[in-house]
């Protein structure tokens, strides 16, 4: 696994929404991203801090079943 960088949520959005996520609401400091696949809804809840600490970074990208080669080629 990659090192990942320290990122703020702005950032995280546009990278997730690159890849097809779209935010669905915002409530207090959080946003809520949804992405349809053939089988189901995946959804994700990001908070809006700047920087993200990289064990939350880990487990969005994780939950987003986003590979960290192609966060590497995002950045």
């Amino acid at each position: 696994m990659i090192e990942l960088p320290s990122i703020g949520y702005e950032q995280v959005i546009s990278i997730l929404r690159d890849d097809g996520w779209i935010i669905v609401r915002k409530k207090g400091n959080q946003l809520r991203l949804h992405k349809r696949t053939s089988t189901e809804v995946l959804k994700l809840t990001i908070p809006m801090h700047r920087p993200i600490k990289k064990s939350t970074l880990e487990h969005i990208f994780k939950n987003a079943r986003f590979s960290f080669e192609n966060l590497d080629k995002s950045l």
